[in-house]
C-alpha cells in the first residue's frame, strides 16, 4: 500500500514515495515519487475530480439559488394591481371574480386551464403582508432542518439529489396550489421547498473538507460558492422574460421544475460524498487530498464523532454565528425587498425590473474571484494571519455596503444612481465569503458541516423576520420612500453590528478539537501550520 514520507519538522515540502495501491477494479498501480511545496498550487495535479465536484456543487448551489428568489419577480406577476381593472383576479381564496359571476362559463374550461397553464393567466389580491409572507416561508422551513443536516451532510449525495428532485416536484405544484386553493397552500409549498433545501450549505462545506485541499480551498470554496450569487444573475431576469412571455407566471414554476429534477439526476450518478468512495478517480489524487487533508479515509467509514462541549465552548463559533446573521439579514433584504423596490418606487416594468435587479449580483459573482484570489494570497504569502485575513474579508463584505444601503434611503431616486449603489454594494458584500463564510473550515474542517448548519440555522432563524418585519413597515404605504428608509436602515444596522462582534472575538485559529484522540495524525498538524498565527 501507498506511504507518504513527511518532514519531521512539518517543512514547506512533503515526498511522495513509490506509490503501489489498488484500485476499485483491484488493478495494481504504480506512481513514480514526486514532490511538491505545500504552500504552491500543486501543478502536476492539473484538472482532477476535486475539481469536477467542485462544478457540480456550484450547479446545484446556482439552481437552489435561482428557485430561491424566483420568487420575488414572480410575485410581481402574480400579484393584482391596484390600479388594474380587469375582472380576471383571483381573491385570496384563490377564486377569481370571473369565476364568482360566472361558475358555468369557468366549469371544465377553468381545470384544463389550470392543468396545462393556459392563458388567460390569473392574478391574485394579495396584499404586500402576505406577499411577505410567502416569501419568508422559504425560510421558514430553510431554518427548521439546518442542525441535522450538519450531522446527515456525511452523505450529502443522497440529500443533495433529493432535494433537488423534491424542489422539482414542489415547484410544477407552485401554480396548482395558488390557482385552486389559497396563499397558505403556497406558503407550505415554499417551506417544503426550504426543508429540502436546508442540507445543501453544510452539504457543500461537509464537501469542502473532504474535497478541498489546503492549497486549493479558497479557489475551491469561492468558484463553489459563487452559485448563490450567479443563480440571482441567471433567476431574476429569467423569471421576468418568462412571466412577459406567453408562458405567465405559470412557466417560471414550469421551467425550474424541470431544471431542478434533471440536475437531481445528473448529481446522482456523478457526485461522491469522498474521494474513497468516488469509482474513477486516481490513486494519485485520492492520497494527494487524503494526505494534505491528514484523512484515513476509506470506503464506509464512519463519521467522527462531534465533540459537542468542546464546540459550544468555542468563542470563535458564535463570532461567526452573529457575522452569519447580519449577512443573511442584509442578504435576505437584498433579494427579497429590491425587486418589489424597483418595482414599486422606481416604476421600473417587470422584465428590466429581472434585468435590473440580476446585474449588481452577476457583478458580485464576478468579484469573487479577486476576493477568494487576494485572501489565499495574504494567507500563503503570510502577509496577515488567517485570522486577521478573514477579520478584513468580513469587514469589507460589511461595512460598506451598510453604507450602500444608507446611501440607497437618501439618494434621488435616478435608475442610475441607484443601480450603481447596488452594483457598488453587491460587488463588495461577496467578500464575506471569503470571511465569516469559510471560517468554518478554519477553526474546524473535519466538522465544517456541523459549524455551517449552527450558523446558517441561527442566521436565518433571525433572517426570516426581515421580510415580515418589512411587509409591516410598508403596509402603509408600498410606494413611500420614507418607509422604504426604515427598511434599509434596519439592514444596515445588522451589518455593521455583526461586523463589530466579529471583529472583536472572531479567530481563524486551528482548534485542538477538530481532531478527537483516535483520530489524531501528524500530517493533520502539518496541515494547518501556515494557517495559524505566528
Amino acid at each position: 500500500m501507498a506511504s507518504l514520507e513527511n518532514n519531521e519538522n512539518c517543512s514547506d515540502k512533503f515526498t511522495y514515495g513509490k506509490v503501489t495501491s489498488e484500485e476499485n477494479n483491484s488493478d495494481v498501480i504504480e506512481k513514480t515519487v514526486f514532490q511538491m511545496n505545500l504552500y504552491e498550487e500543486p501543478k502536476y495535479m492539473g484538472y482532477g475530480y476535486r475539481h469536477q465536484q467542485t462544478f457540480l456543487l456550484f450547479i446545484c448551489l446556482t439552481i437552489a439559488y435561482s428557485m430561491r428568489t424566483c420568487m420575488g419577480v414572480a410575485l410581481v406577476a402574480m400579484v393584482k394591481s391596484h390600479h388594474d381593472k380587469r375582472k380576471d383576479t383571483v381573491n385570496g381564496n384563490g377564486t377569481s371574480n370571473l369565476e364568482a359571476n360566472n361558475q358555468m362559463e369557468m366549469g371544465n374550461v377553468g381545470i384544463l386551464n389550470g392543468i396545462l397553464y393556459n392563458e388567460p393567466y390569473p392574478t391574485f389580491q394579495w396584499d404586500k403582508k402576505t406577499q411577505d409572507y410567502m416569501l419568508a416561508a422559504f425560510t421558514w422551513g430553510y431554518m427548521i432542518l439546518q442542525i441535522p443536516a450538519g450531522q446527515l451532510a456525511h452523505w450529502y449525495r443522497y440529500l443533495l439529489t433529493g432535494a433537488l428532485i423534491i424542489n422539482g416536484v414542489v415547484s410544477f405544484c407552485t401554480p396548482w396550489a395558488a390557482y385552486y386553493e389559497n396563499w397558505i397552500f403556497v406558503v407550505i409549498l415554499r417551506m417544503i421547498q426550504g426543508l429540502s433545501q436546508s442540507c445543501f450549505v453544510p452539504g457543500i462545506h461537509t464537501a469542502f473538507g473532504k474535497w478541498a485541499p489546503l492549497q486549493e480551498r479558497g479557489r475551491l470554496t469561492a468558484f463553489a460558492l459563487g452559485g448563490q450569487p450567479l443563480g440571482i444573475v441567471l433567476g431574476l431576469p429569467i423569471t421576468g422574460y418568462i412571466a412577459a412571455s406567453s408562458l405567465g407566471w405559470p412557466g417560471i414554476f414550469r421551467f425550474y421544475g424541470l431544471l431542478s429534477l434533471s440536475i437531481g439526476a445528473v448529481f446522482w450518478f456523478l457526485v461522491a460524498d469522498s474521494p474513497a468512495q468516488h469509482i474513477r478517480i486516481s490513486v494519485l489524487e485520492r492520497r494527494y487530498i487524503e494526505e494534505v487533508l491528514g484523512q484515513t479515509g476509506t470506503k464506509g467509514k464512519k463519521p467522527l464523532k462531534v465533540p459537542w462541549k468542546n464546540l459550544l465552548r468555542c468563542k470563535a463559533l458564535y463570532a461567526i454565528v452573529i457575522a452569519h446573521m447580519g449577512q443573511s439579514w442584509g442578504q435576505l433584504t437584498l433579494y427579497t425587498e429590491v425587486p418589489a423596490f424597483m418595482d414599486k418606487v422606481m416604476k421600473v416594468n417587470i422584465k428590466a425590473n429581472g434585468l435590473l435587479t440580476a446585474l449588481p449580483f452577476f457583478v458580485m459573482w464576478v468579484t469573487n474571484f479577486f476576493f477568494s484570489w487576494i485572501t489565499d494570497m495574504l494567507i500563503c504569502k503570510k502577509w496577515l494571519t488567517v485570522t486577521n485575513t478573514r477579520k478584513l474579508a468580513n469587514t469589507i463584505g460589511t461595512v460598506l455596503p451598510a453604507f450602500g444601503l444608507i446611501a440607497l434611503a437618501y439618494v434621488k431616486k435616478e435608475i442610475v444612481v441607484v443601480e450603481t449603489i447596488l452594483v457598488l454594494t453587491c460587488a463588495l458584500k461577496i467578500a464575506s465569503h471569503v470571511g465569516c463564510y469559510v471560517n468554518h473550515l478554519d477553526l474546524a474542517p473535519n466538522f465544517a458541516g456541523t459549524l455551517m448548519s449552527i450558523s446558517n440555522f441561527m442566521a436565518n432563524a433571525c433572517s426570516s423576520l426581515a421580510p415580515v418585519i418589512a411587509g409591516f413597515i410598508l403596509v402603509e404605504d408600498v410606494t413611500s420612500e420614507f418607509l422604504w428608509r426604515k427598511v434599509f436602515f434596519i439592514a444596515a444596522g445588522f451589518y455593521l453590528v455583526s461586523d463589530l462582534v466579529y471583529v472583536i472575538i472572531g479567530s481563524g485559529e486551528l482548534q485542538t478539537w477538530n481532531y478527537p484522540q483516535e483520530a489524531t495524525r501528524h500530517t493533520d498538524k502539518c496541515e494547518q501550520k501556515p494557517m495559524l498565527q505566528n
